[in-house]
């Protein structure tokens, strides 16, 4: 089946560029849907989606956004359309992929637009910008696509044409190829980091497909978190097993390595049940190409990579943060079960390892049943989250769970 390609841009002024990759996308077989996103000025020939329409779908109109005097306030209004437009096209099913084209204005408008999108649907970005650090990274798509607009903000050119054609293959060749998360048996949700940190997924994954289902395993250093909860929000998961939360007590300290401010919140909206661990949840990880700031020169530390590194939650922090946890737990319309594994949270935190912190792990230990309350339930467990008593635990949970029939296995 031929795939269509919505095509996003502002057609006033980047109309040659827009129409290239409109072509480049039709020459290879696919066809396009352009949305025009311009406020001022006007296409050379008219877009499928007009600017009218897209103001008109903010609750707006063009000349609200001219007489607003502000550029970007117009861009918003024409964001908020946009993004409204994008949702409504997928749900129609009338569009099997997104490539947007812009500067920074264009950019803004473009990753709401791909975060009105499910993963799993192609979305590619053509940016000024792209892997910039200026984009924060809550306003990503967990399975958004980039590519730098080099050499192309005033006109085409060779250099440009480079990128535009990339961008126009790949976004086709995605929406051709692509299998969209749809499994034939139910799924467990789960949250890790790399197993020399944490192993339980070594000791759960086997169990788990035994009992019938598909397993996937999220790494938790931000994108991760974000598909995570992506999937989640769409209900997903037959379950999940969260039992990695340092993007939360990174998001506490201001780390830019964290999965965005509705982290932890999704299962619980959707009324999937959650089996949640802090694991992890003592550590700050930071950027490796930054310095460790004064505050946290006297933790304990550990440096994984050139990529990423991390310093120790204080024992007050740690209560902060399990009460955070509590807090976004509290919400959840499905069942909760926390386990509070006491000898130790992940495997830096053994004694004689770089993240050992007693004190520490201590102030957690007598925090989680202060903070964690009816109807979710606490099991405190004295083993470290890395034992396969730990494993034991959480499967015993998710079998009872499956035994009442709260858990599907088919």
């Amino acid at each position: 089946m031929t795939k269509t390609i919505l095509v996003i841009g502002t057609y006033d002024t980047k109309d040659e560029e827009l129409h290239y990759i409109c072509e480049r996308i039709i020459a290879q077989g696919g066809k396009v849907l352009s949305m025009d996103v311009s406020v001022l000025g006007d296409p050379s020939a008219p877009t499928d989606i007009s600017k009218h329409q897209v103001a008109e779908a903010a609750g707006s109109s063009i000349q609200a956004a001219i007489d607003s005097g502000d550029e970007n306030t117009a861009m918003q209004i024409m964001a908020r359309g946009a993004s409204a437009l994008t949702a409504q096209l997928y749900a129609d099913g009338k569009v099997d992929g997104m490539l947007a084209l812009g500067g920074t204005m264009g950019t803004d408008l473009a990753l709401d637009c791909a975060q009105a999108l499910p993963m799993g649907l192609p979305k590619y970005v053509v940016s000024t910008v792209s892997f910039s650090p200026i984009i924060p990274a809550d306003r990503l798509s967990p399975d958004i696509q980039m590519i730098l607009w080099a050499g192309g903000l005033y006109g085409l050119n060779s250099v440009c044409k480079s990128s535009l054609s990339q961008a126009a293959g790949a976004v086709l060749g995605a929406a051709n190829a692509v299998e969209p998360p749809k499994s034939d048996r139910p799924v467990i949700g789960m949250m890790s980091l790399g197993s020399s940190c944490l192993k339980y997924m070594k000791l759960l994954r086997d169990p788990l497909q035994d009992r019938g289902f598909e397993v996937a395993v999220f790494h938790a250093t931000g994108m991760g978190g974000m598909a995570f909860e992506a999937l989640a929000r769409q209900g997903y998961f037959a379950a999940v097993m969260d039992f990695a939360l340092p993007e939360i007590s990174n998001l506490m300290v201001g780390s830019v390595i964290n999965a965005g401010p509705d982290r932890l919140t999704n299962a619980g909206a959707a009324g999937i049940p959650q089996i949640v661990s802090p694991g992890c949840a003592d550590l700050i990880d930071f950027a490796g190409w930054q310095d460790i700031p004064d505050t946290y020169a006297d933790r304990p530390f550990h440096e994984h990579n050139r990529l990423i590194k991390s310093s120790g939650l204080s024992p007050d922090e740690r209560r902060s943060m399990v009460r955070d946890m509590a807090v976004r737990l509290a919400g959840a319309k499905g069942p909760v079960h926390v386990l509070m594994p006491t000898h130790g949270v992940e495997e830096w935190d053994k004694p004689g390892e770089p993240a050992h912190d007693p004190d520490g792990l201590a102030a957690m230990v007598d925090e989680m049943p202060r903070a964690i309350t009816a109807p979710a339930q606490l099991t405190m467990l004295e083993c470290h989250i890395n034992d396969q008593a730990f494993a034991d635990a959480a499967l015993a949970v998710l079998d009872g769970w499956i035994a009442d029939g709260t858990v599907k296995t088919n």
